[in-house]
């Protein structure tokens, strides 16, 4: 139960416009950017194929942002979480295209369900990669995956909303009057 009904140039606008506001969270709460948010809302507005590119574009806009902005710190541990963190968005966006892809809900249902996937997967494999590689679980206590989860769902929440808005403007557009070469008004355009 995807929403990607867009035309394929309207997918590549819709992905830049998801990288573009992942560079903004990336600017404004740097390591805590919403990467499952963007993969969920990825795999619920484009097709899987798009999900996973764009997801992957958000990951390294991310990590470039992080780098060469906020000065990362240029040592193998932090390239070992970048690198994780981008398996864990492609594992995230892989769930959310799973989930949509089995439930039959409401559209409203199914981006919840889709979210609450991404999430679950995202969080549960930083989870089990911080106790398998020695980093320890000391930073999943039930206040920081709670932070986490809420910035996540806002900006779930915020995707959501300005996909729909952009898919309500688009509509409208196209259900406007032409006019002939004298002026004269001619039926709507119905564009597929």
């Amino acid at each position: 139960m995807a929403l990607h009904s867009l035309k394929p140039r309207e997918q590549v606008i819709w992905a830049g416009v998801l990288v573009a506001l992942s560079i903004g969270s990336t600017l404004t709460i740097a390591c805590a950017a919403p990467l499952a948010a963007f993969a969920a809302a990825a795999a619920l507005t484009l097709t899987p194929r798009g999900a996973f590119a764009a997801s992957g574009a958000v990951w390294l806009a991310n990590q470039s942002v992080g780098f060469s902005i906020l000065h990362y710190p240029l040592a193998p541990d932090t390239f070992f979480w970048g690198l994780a963190l981008g398996a864990v968005t492609l594992l995230a966006a892989w769930a959310a295209v799973s989930v949509l892809e089995r439930v039959k809900l409401s559209p409203a249902m199914a981006a919840t369900a889709a979210f609450f996937g991404a999430f679950a997967v995202y969080e549960g494999s930083l989870f089990l990669i911080s106790a398998g590689s020695g980093s320890g679980i000391a930073d999943y206590t039930v206040a920081i995956v709670s932070r986490i989860f809420t910035v996540n769902a806002a900006a779930f929440a915020a995707l959501f909303l300005l996909h729909r808005l952009c898919a309500l403007a688009r509509a409208s557009q196209r259900r406007e009057p032409r006019m002939d070469t004298s002026g004269n008004k001619t039926s709507p355009a119905i564009a597929g």
